[in-house]
């Protein structure tokens, strides 16, 4: 069992930039993958970003790919999402997420996690 806890989440202009944090409440390195996932209001839950276990793999949405970057804190159990050039269409909840099992071919999708934060709102004007 492991808790998260996301924060940094706030309002940004656009082309601003923010990060995100994701503390575990127990050490994840190479026992759990995360990923970041967000929801904006009336959309479905979109994959953002995830890491492998060992930190060693890494993938991005296609929508983010060149903005975001995933970063870690062993030391402080925490996952970080740089969030740079923020614009309106990043405006959403953002969620970290936690499973046992490595990526394999089912890092994408959110059924496959298990444990979840609560979220942290992000929202970018114009």
């Amino acid at each position: 069992q492991v808790q998260l806890v996301e924060s940094g989440g706030g309002l940004v202009q656009a082309g601003g930039s923010l990060r995100l944090s994701c503390a575990a409440s127990k050490r994840t390195f190479a026992t759990y993958a995360m990923a970041w996932f967000r929801q904006a209001p009336g959309k479905e839950r979109e994959f953002v970003a995830a890491i492998s276990r060992d930190g060693g793999t890494r993938d991005y949405a296609d929508s983010v790919k060149g903005r975001f970057t995933m970063s870690t804190d062993n030391a402080k159990n925490t996952l970080y999402l740089q969030m740079n050039n923020l614009n309106p269409k990043d405006t959403a909840v953002y969620c970290c997420a936690a499973k046992r099992a490595n990526f394999g071919n089912t890092y994408t999708d959110p059924l496959s996690y298990d444990y979840w934060g609560q979220g942290t709102q992000v929202t970018v004007s114009s």
